[in-house]
């Protein structure tokens, strides 16, 4: 009897995933950005502590874009490096660069917050595009190529950023959590019901930002100037999104899994303030995961009924891994098709660890 209830269990879970991986996901591989009707002035703006390696390598690629009207605007959060003479010779060589310098965050603040607040006050035009120290433009197209979500009264442009490939398994699980993440969010968005962002590349307007008050609903919580606000902007802001890889950029990845691992429970963390509906279909999709591989492992012990076992793992298999690969291929991200069901295991067994390290340890720091 008991075998038979997990069984129906185990089905209920696979035909949640075919849900998602048809109605939701599928339609992202078939997506095409809108083409740029304007070309807009733009204010990219990057917020940065102690990141004068980094930024030798980004600044020139930003101030490099081909883009008629643009600034830059570094945020010098708290710096103790040499950031501060580099970039004061940027900004006597580009009239289009300029610094907000910050020597102090007040104790009640987020200091990235802050730091972006500033930065988003400093900025003179209306539309703004962000991202962070660690992170490069995949072409010289960037910020045109993101401002062509701002189509149909869009104010807020969700984008995509990947991680760099490099060797190692880890390499093998950041890129895939990314991607995993990446085909949530941007799926939702894409019908219109956006829930998140990553503030590597995110793009808004400054009415948006106003309308909205900032930070404010979470301005004391760490983490959360990307998801959070949108969390709060979709409810009067029409949001769109772009995911061709001229709008990319791409980031330097953890280097260790206690690094990794640290990141991500900052981001989960902040999912913790999602709304109810959204943490509900979010919630659906991540348990039905973590529950089908949970009672594939239980079925296996108990030797029962493995036709069915089978019959049902080959399902969810045929649908779902092809559906992640074909959107993956959509946004030109290499996935490894031998490491694909460790990788899925892994993803899935990592989020509920970090899900139960959330809850018993709430500390949670930025830089």
């Amino acid at each position: 009897m008991i075998p038979l209830i997990l069984l129906a269990v185990l089905a209920i879970c696979v035909l949640v995933q075919l849900y998602y991986a048809l109605l939701y996901f599928l339609p992202l591989s078939r997506y095409k950005d809108p083409e740029t009707d304007t070309l807009r002035p733009v204010s990219v703006i990057v917020a940065a502590h102690n990141e004068q390696d980094n930024l030798f390598e980004l600044l020139p690629m930003l101030l490099d874009q081909q883009c008629p009207e643009f600034e830059v605007i570094l945020v010098n959060d708290r710096s103790t490096d040499d950031t501060e003479f580099y970039v004061y010779e940027l900004e006597r060589q580009f009239p289009n660069f300029r610094v907000v310098t910050i020597k102090k965050t007040p104790e009640y603040l987020n200091p990235k917050k802050y730091a972006l607040a500033l930065g988003i006050r400093a900025a003179k035009y209306e539309h703004m595009l962000f991202t962070d120290a660690d992170c490069r433009p995949c072409s010289e197209r960037w910020i045109e190529k993101m401002q062509s979500g701002y189509h149909a009264g869009a104010e807020l442009v969700i984008g995509y950023s990947p991680y760099q490939k490099l060797r190692g398994f880890l390499n093998h699980l950041i890129r895939y959590e990314t991607l995993l993440t990446a085909i949530q969010y941007l799926s939702h968005a894409n019908k219109g019901r956006a829930y998140m962002g990553v503030g590597r590349n995110l793009s808004y307007t400054k009415s948006c930002f106003f309308r909205n008050k900032g930070f404010a609903s979470h301005i004391k919580t760490t983490g959360g100037d990307d998801d959070l606000f949108v969390r709060d902007a979709v409810n009067n802001s029409k949001t769109s999104i772009v995911i061709s890889k001229d709008g990319q950029t791409v980031s330097i990845p953890k280097k260790t899994f206690r690094e990794w691992l640290t990141q991500k429970r900052r981001h989960m963390a902040a999912g913790r303030q999602y709304n109810a509906a959204d943490k509900g279909r979010i919630g659906a999709f991540i348990s039905s995961n973590i529950l089908f591989y949970t009672l594939v492992i239980i079925l296996l012990v108990l030797n029962s009924h493995l036709t069915i076992l089978a019959a049902l793992v080959g399902v969810r298999y045929l649908v779902v891994f092809p559906t992640y690969v074909s959107v993956a291929r959509r946004l030109e991200e290499g996935v490894s098709l031998p490491l694909l069901p460790l990788l899925d295991i892994a993803y899935f067994f990592s989020y509920l660890l970090l899900g139960v390290s959330v809850l018993l340890n709430k500390r949670i720091r930025w830089k």
